[in-house]
This record gives C-alpha cells, structure tokens and sequence, in this order.
C-alpha cells in the first residue's frame, strides 16, 4: 500500500547537501537547471522552455509537499529535486497488501552529474523513510537508456524487480527497470505477483 507522506518541513542535511521543501525563492534555480535539454528528458519530461513553466511545477511541488529541494552546501543553490511518490499499480501489485511504501523520482542539474551527489542525497532519504518513518519497502524506476540512475539506485541498495515498458510524459514508451528496496530492519516476505515482468531474486 502507498504510506500517507508529506514533508512537514522536514530538513536532512548530509556531508555535502540540505534536503528541504521547495519555496517560491528557488525559482530561478530551478529553472536554471529544470531548462537545460537532457536534464528533464533522463526521468521522461521535457527540459522547461520557459520560466512559467517552471512556476508551474514550483507551485505544485509545493502544494504537494512530497518533493525534497536539494540544496548544494557550498554555494547555497538548488540543483536538483527528489520526491516521495506514490508508486503506481498499488491494487495489481499484490505483494505489497500488508506494507505500506513509496516510490522515490529524482533529477539532478547537469553541472553535477558524476560526483556521488545524487547517491548522497538519496541514502539519506532512505534512512529517513525507514528509520524514522518505519516504512516497509521502496521502489525506484529507470529507463534503459539512464545508466546514470542505474547506477544510483546499484549504489543504494536497490535490486532489480521488474522489467516494464513505463510511460513518459514526452508521449513515449520506454523500456525500464522498476527496481526495490526493503527495510533490512524488518523482516519482509514478499509473494510476488505478475511473474511474467518480475526480474526480482533475494
């Protein structure tokens, strides 16, 4: 089952980052990084044309209140967003009736891309949805062609769980991995449903 998550202003710093809710003032960081052409299209959306577009995704992050801004500490910017989805085929994927998750989407500004940023940011959110929050299982998704965020969610301790055509919001059919994650703190037995997409081995 999808866990009920909104940040509440909650704040997880790391060596490097501070993680916290988006506010009106990151706008023009966001947009710094959201328009850059191959940026959005790794994680299937189309770089932002216009800084009104990128209030329009400012405004519902925030009024969502499930996506972490990821401020670099060294020169106080935004450069990239992390949010606590819900992940999708709640009522097809029966294996997870009896625990409670979320699925994690990320983006990362290009000028930062290959310095263990995103993996930083990543753990940390997961120590928090686990050992704070007591969330049973993650998941996390990638397209074939992202190697990049394959070998993030390698880094963090995703395993490969099933292999899907997922849809884009460019309008296309890629072909991807859904990858999983449970809490080591619990003992989860999983009866896997589907097994003509499921990839997952213990």
């Amino acid at each position: 089952m999808n866990a009920i998550f909104h940040l509440n202003g909650k704040v997880i710093e790391t060596e490097r980052l501070i993680l916290r809710p988006f506010v009106n003032s990151d706008l023009d960081d966001f947009y710094e990084y959201a328009k850059v052409e191959g940026v959005g299209e790794m994680a299937g959306w189309h770089h932002h044309e216009s800084i009104e577009k990128s209030q329009e995704i400012l405004n519902r992050f925030i009024l969502e209140d499930k996506t972490f801004a990821i401020v670099y500490k060294q020169n106080n910017k935004v450069i990239g967003s992390l949010g606590v989805e819900m992940y999708g085929m709640e009522e097809a994927l029966t294996e997870f009736c009896n625990y409670y998750g979320r699925e994690i989407g990320y983006v990362l500004a290009k000028d930062y891309w290959g310095k263990g940023i995103m993996p930083e940011a990543v753990k940390a959110v997961i120590d928090y949805l686990f050992n704070e929050l007591n969330l049973d299982f993650l998941t996390c998704g990638y397209y074939d062609f992202n190697t990049q965020s394959k070998r993030v969610q390698e880094k963090c301790g995703f395993k490969p769980y099933r292999k899907l055509v997922m849809e884009t919001r460019l309008g296309t059919k890629e072909p991807g991995v859904l990858n999983l994650l449970t809490n080591p703190e619990k003992q989860i037995k999983l009866k896997f449903s589907h097994p003509e997409t499921l990839i997952y081995a213990e």
